[in-house]
């Protein structure tokens, strides 16, 4: 029993001293990650700020279509506005994908709408 109220109360400081800071200057390290996101805030990632008045299908709104969702890498990949590139948007989307024919407007209007909230919420 002695055993008991002896090793308990040692295991409990250990794990409570694992899982808090190690020093107090760790409470101060916090600081600069939120600062360094207000300035992430204020330039965006590339391709992750969505373009103010694309027209659906043109050169910039494939541009940012392709850089949001990574679908050519460096170049390399299918080329906007063919079928296959269609189809690695879609694959992207996973099961968020439009309904629509691949490529028709209703599926480009709904791609845009998909990113466009996307974008807002990270």
């Amino acid at each position: 029993m002695r055993f008991l109220l002896t090793v308990v109360p040692i295991i409990a400081a250990l794990i409570i001293a694992a899982c808090s800071p190690s020093s107090p200057d760790a409470g101060s390290a916090a600081a600069p990650p939120a600062a360094s996101s207000a300035a992430a805030d204020a330039t965006p990632a590339p391709g992750k700020n969505a373009p103010a008045n694309p027209a659906l299908g043109s050169p910039g709104w494939y541009a940012w279509v392709d850089k949001t969702l990574a679908v050519s890498d460096d170049g390399h990949g299918p080329r906007p506005d063919t079928p296959a590139w269609n189809q690695a948007v879609n694959a992207k989307l996973g099961q968020e994908a439009p309904q629509s024919a691949p490529g028709s407007l209703e599926w480009q209007q709904a791609v845009d709408a998909l990113l466009r909230t996307r974008v807002a919420t990270h």
